[in-house]
């Protein structure tokens, strides 16, 4: 298994038929891939040719640092059985297809419940999936840009989360653009995290096209968004600090994300 380096890993979302070659391209030293449509219910598949030896083979060879994002439709906070049950068994086929990757972690978004339903019970089924799942790969939760009744966007939501979560292994991915736009700025965003759940595991590195507070997970290439640079560089090297990885998920080709990268390990080598 791939293991985690002492120095943060800086790379992007990329093709996952092709990982290797992309991450290359964009001077990537992390990748982070799906395992099929996000949009849908079907069970992981590997795109690598070989399968998920090869693949797990050439990420090593190569020295890259590889994370698998979960499905979108994944809500195992939800109170319908409907999408909670399909959402417990899809997230550990997730998380067992990426240890067979040797992958450094899967990200997962916390899910939501209705308006509705009792505000508890969000935290509580996230609980009751925690007790249920065998986790093969590191799993981390990613906080979520809108949604009034999201159970990660706010950071009392996300403490009430790592209550119910108290006692699992269960890591954070911050993504920068979703704190911005669900109404964090992103200069103190670290800090608040930490000391909630006592760690940031992955960023998702991201400039915002919605302003503070605005709701849109919209994500914009750095300098082309509503944060600050200044802001979104104090939350990376913070994060940094307590052992994060980064990931782009910036639109564009390989170029526009290749600058996004060095834009990143710039902040984070000269602390400006």
């Amino acid at each position: 298994m791939v293991t985690k380096s002492p120095q943060p890993r800086v790379g992007c979302t990329v093709d996952p038929a092709d990982p290797i070659g992309a991450a290359q391209a964009r001077g990537a030293e992390a990748v982070q891939i799906l395992l099929g449509d996000p949009q849908a219910w079907n069970k992981p598949t590997v795109a690598y040719p070989g399968g998920a030896e090869a693949l797990k083979q050439a990420v090593a060879a190569a020295g890259i640092g590889l994370y698998v994002h979960a499905p979108y439709v994944i809500n195992v906070a939800s109170p319908n059985n409907r999408i909670r049950i399909p959402s417990r068994k899809l997230l550990q086929q997730t998380v067992d297809a990426a240890a067979e990757l040797g992958a450094l972690g899967v990200v997962v978004h916390g899910g939501h419940i209705t308006k509705d339903d009792d505000p508890g019970l969000g935290f509580d089924n996230w609980r009751k999936a925690a007790e249920g799942l065998k986790l093969s790969c590191p799993l981390f939760i990613e906080n979520t840009a809108g949604g009034s009744h999201s159970v990660a966007r706010r950071m009392e939501s996300i403490a009430r989360l790592w209550e119910a979560l108290d006692g699992h292994d269960i890591g954070f991915c911050l993504d920068t653009c979703h704190a911005f736009a669900g109404g964090e700025p992103l200069e103190t965003v670290v800090d608040k995290v930490v000391a909630i759940t006592g760690r940031i595991d992955l960023v998702h590195a991201n400039d915002s096209q919605g302003g503070l507070d605005s709701g849109r997970d919209r994500h914009a290439n750095f300098g082309e968004g509503e944060i600050a640079p200044a802001d979104l560089a104090t939350a990376v090297r913070a994060a940094a600090a307590v052992g994060a990885d980064f990931v782009c998920e910036t639109p564009g080709d390989a170029a526009a994300q290749g600058a996004d990268i060095t834009w990143l390990r710039a902040r984070l080598a000269d602390g400006e």
